[in-house]
């Protein structure tokens, strides 16, 4: 498997506000729209860290990553797709079921009690 680049290291193009803080659940996954894509949310209130990647399940191809399962292995914080249970990092979006799929991650700030997603060139269309 090669060496993926963290989509969230890429220079971002705008950021995206994709709603309050209050309107996400806490240790759960949440789908926003942006364009005609989804993007799947999520925040570990443990970490109290946000994460973002593409909502489209790259094995399935149907969107549902924001229903998800969140954990972590390894200290590496991961989202189970609710079909497969195969696990994608949240910082890199690598598959760590050993397959050769793999997500877009974005980065994500809080400014002002908003969550903010940076867009960057690459965005997961549907």
């Amino acid at each position: 498997m090669t060496a993926k680049i963290k989509t969230s290291d890429k220079p971002v193009k705008e950021w995206f506000k994709a709603g309050k803080v209050e309107d996400f659940v806490s240790d759960g996954g949440m789908a926003v729209q942006y364009g005609n894509s989804q993007i799947a949310v999520f925040y570990f209130s443990a970490t109290n860290k946000w994460y973002a990647t593409q909502n489209l399940c790259p094995h399935r191809l149907e969107m549902a990553l924001a229903r998800g399962i969140i954990g972590s292995e390894c200290e590496e914080p991961k989202v189970a797709c609710p079909f497969h249970k195969k696990t994608f990092s949240l910082e890199t979006g690598a598959c760590l079921s050993g397959d050769d799929y793999s997500i877009e991650t974005y980065p994500v700030k809080v400014e002002n009690n908003h969550v903010l997603i940076g867009i960057t060139d690459l965005i997961v269309n549907v």
